[in-house]
Formats: structure tokens, sequence, C-alpha cells
């Protein structure tokens, strides 16, 4: 026998003859003269209806249960779908006790009620939509870098320099000695997990015109909002030989565009699943209603200084929890009210305050307000979604700025970068999470990440 996956057998052109199809039971429907049952393998959102005689009903045969069944492919009578399995064995691989397993037959659990069964959530369809949309959206990526020229890097996740400057690191290297039950230092100097990969980015910008990376990284913040996590997956790219924050936006607005009409395109039924159930319509119709197209959605998109946010915020006739100055990071309720200002459209927002941002990025050289060559990329309902800069390559500039700083010591492998071969450069870094949570329109970001943190023993 052929073995189909859901997704094949459901797109079959032709009956076949005999065919084996595995997976798990999502309904049970046993009438006098038929049995029908509905399984599901995760290729797809859609089930595939297998009819059976009676007599092949069996007591283990209940929804959750692993199948094997074998039998003919054929055209369906019913509109809703193209085939159906005419079954002439079922073997029952797994059974499932349905008093006792958390998920309901034909229930829509509330995502707040399946965050509680992490080793089990990936069976609801919504999880299952979520996954799905997770894997076409990591593969969107490679294809947009690697189509336009990218070398892939892996970046170490284990490393001893804070990227960002602000102390918000998983400090790691402590090992147990089973013997002595001791603690001793691994490394010979701090190291911590990462929260970014773009210093060893920069290193392979000297030797590769453009390169990215995309991988874990994780950040200390003492935060429990909706919209942040200890570990998440960044997507970072260096681009060599280039000197206008134009072509970093260009970057960041060509992955939005590819990679989502990508998830469009592959995944419509999971998509369509959240705009209907999970998500408010209003809330992700600018990104997944039916007649979307990525490249309108950038069509408008608005290009504003931080000077000029500022005083957008100033202006503004509500009352904020923390007031906007200049000089001061935008804060996300200061974010969603600019892109609310700007028409619910992607706000570009660059040249940043010099003092407000890290040692790396380039000094525009401006007065009597100092600011850097930085830019935010801020979505509707998520606030910042990408953020970059052109970085300094001017030796006399970064030395000076890393002795005001005390960091010279530490970095100086980074002026050797601006030593030998320098040439002007910038780069981004896109949270992907906060990317799947834009385009969703999902409220809890826990919600698009495989597994919740510390949310059961067993995961710990």
């Amino acid at each position: 026998a052929v073995r189909l996956r859901v997704r094949e057998a459901l797109g079959a052109r032709e009956p076949a003859d005999v065919v084996r199809v595995q997976g798990w039971v999502r309904s049970v429907r046993s009438q006098k003269e038929v049995l029908f049952l509905h399984i599901n393998d995760g290729s797809s959102l859609e089930s595939l209806q297998v009819v059976a005689d009676p007599s092949l009903e069996q007591r283990d045969l209940t929804f959750g249960s692993a199948v094997e069944v074998q039998g003919k492919l054929v055209k369906s009578p019913h509109r809703m779908q193209n085939m159906e399995l005419q079954a002439e064995t079922i073997r029952v691989v797994g059974p499932c006790d349905i008093w006792s397993f958390p998920l309901k037959m034909k229930e829509r659990h509330p995502l707040e009620y399946v965050r509680q069964f992490p080793h089990l959530r990936c069976r609801n369809n919504t999880l299952g939509a979520l996954l799905r949309i997770r894997s076409e959206a990591t593969a969107g990526i490679h294809s947009f870098f690697q189509d336009n020229g990218y070398v892939h890097i892996h970046t170490p996740i284990i490393t001893s320099n804070d990227c960002e400057g602000a102390g918000e690191l998983f400090q790691i290297g402590v090992s147990w000695a089973k013997e002595s039950a001791e603690k001793t230092h691994f490394f010979n100097v701090p190291a911590f997990l990462t929260v970014s990969g773009q210093l060893h980015l920069e290193v392979m910008a000297g030797a590769f015109t453009h390169v990215f990376t995309f991988g874990p990284t994780f950040r200390a913040e003492n935060s429990q909002s909706r919209r942040h996590l200890a570990e998440f997956y960044m997507v970072e790219a260096e681009l060599s030989f280039t000197e206008s924050l134009q072509d970093i936006m260009q970057v960041m607005e060509d992955l939005f565009k590819t990679v989502t009409s990508t998830v469009l395109s592959k995944c419509p039924h999971d998509v369509e699943l959240f705009h209907k159930y999970i998500a408010p319509a209003q809330k992700v119709m600018h990104v997944t209603g039916k007649n979307c197209n990525p490249v309108l959605l950038f069509s408008s998109s608005c290009r504003i200084s931080y000077s000029e946010a500022v005083e957008i915020l100033k202006q503004a006739p509500q009352t904020f929890t923390f007031k906007p100055e200049w000089g001061c990071d935008l804060q996300t309720e200061h974010e969603k009210y600019l892109v609310k200002h700007c028409g619910e459209v992607p706000v570009f927002v660059v040249n940043y305050p010099y003092d407000l941002k890290p040692f790396y990025m380039r000094d525009n050289e401006d007065g009597p307000q100092h600011t850097v060559a930085a830019v935010d990329l801020l979505v509707p309902g998520v606030g910042e979604l990408c953020g970059g800069s052109l970085r300094e390559e001017r030796l006399p500039f970064l030395e000076s700025r890393l002795q005001r700083l005390g960091l010279t010591d530490a970095y100086q492998w980074y002026l050797d970068l601006r030593k030998f071969g320098s040439v002007p450069h910038g780069g981004f870094g896109m949270g992907f999470e906060r990317y799947l949570q834009y385009i969703l329109g999902v409220d809890n970001i826990k919600d698009v990440i495989p597994f919740p943190r510390f949310s059961h023993s067993c995961l710990l």
C-alpha cells in the first residue's frame, strides 16, 4: 500500500486502489450502516474522512487514538471535501483514554485552557495551525535571504559579550562535579546566553557583503507582559557597503512582504483560523484579509524622525503613563499611538538620540540634538517589530566612544574590524515571535511559541 499523508490524500487528483494513512482520530461517528472517522496527522488543518463498515469499529477506536487505515482513496460525494478513504482495515496503534484526555472532541478550547497542557496542546487545532505557520515562515525567511545572496551564519548561543549593553543577560558557566558535589566555573571569563548575534555577524560582514542569522536569543528582562519572552527567535542581517538607512529599511520591508506572502499562500486555512476564531477581525484585517496584499500594506507606510515622534506624542489628546520627552526611550504605549496616528500602517522611526543607543550605532554628527542613524519599525497591535542602524565604521569615532564608556579593552577586537578594511555597513534584527503575533493578531505572545515556559514540571 502507498503511504499518504492526510494533506496528500486530500489534494489527490485521482482515486487510488490501495493506500495507507496514519494519524490520530479527531472524531468518531457510528451509524447503523456506516462508520465515519476523521483522522489528522498534522500535515493540514483539514482532516481526512474515513468511511468504513461498522464491523471495523473497535472499543479502542476513540477520539485521540492513533490509527493506521488502509483502503481505497475515492472521490467524495460531498462538496466540502475532494477525496475520502474507504477503509478495508483499521488498526488502533495507540489507544487514548478519552475520560482523562484534557482535550475534548468538537470543543473549541480557549488558548488560556490549552496553555495548561504544554505537552498536549500541539494536538489542538489552533496550536497545530500555529506550528505549521511557524514552519512555513521559517522556510520563507531562509528562502528570502538565500535568494538575495546572503550567507547564513550560525552565531554562538554562549558568548562573553553583551551586545545590547542593557545588562539583561542570563549568566551561565557553573558546572557541578558529581563526585564532590562542588560547583566550578566552566569558563575562564563570564559567559552569557546571547541576546543578539549582531556583533558576530559584523565580524562576518568583513568577509561577506551580505550575511544573516536566525536562531534563539535570550533576555533576562523581568517582564511578564503579553509581548515579552525570556527565550525567542531573532532574524538578524548585516549589509556591507551601505551608507543609507533607506537600504536597511528596504530589506526590512522586502523581508516582511516576501515571508507574509509565503505564509498566506502556503497556509491560507491556518491563517484564516486565527483570523476567524482567535483574533478580532479588526485587529488583523490589514494583514490577513481575504484580499490582503503585503505589498500594499507598506505602500502607505509612514517615515518620521524620533524628534517628530516626540512632538506628535506631546500634542496627543491622551495622557500617557510615561511622559514623552526628548532623550527618553519610546514605550509601547507611545509606539502604538504613533501607529494609530499614522493611520494603522507600519511606521519607520529614524535618528534616535545618541545617548539612548548602543556604542556601535553611527554618529549623525548633527546638532543641537545629537542623534545616531538608527531605525525602528513599528506595526499595529505590537509596537516595535524590527530595530536596526548603520554601524559606526569610522575608527576615531568608535575609539572615542568606547573610551568614554570604559569598554576599550573589552572591545579591542571590535576596533580591529575598523582597522583592517572597514566599510560602511548596517543591519537589523526582527523578533520572529512578534512577527507571528502581528500577522496572526494574537494578543499574548506566549501563544505563538511551541512550549509556554515554566508551565509544566516535565518541561522545565
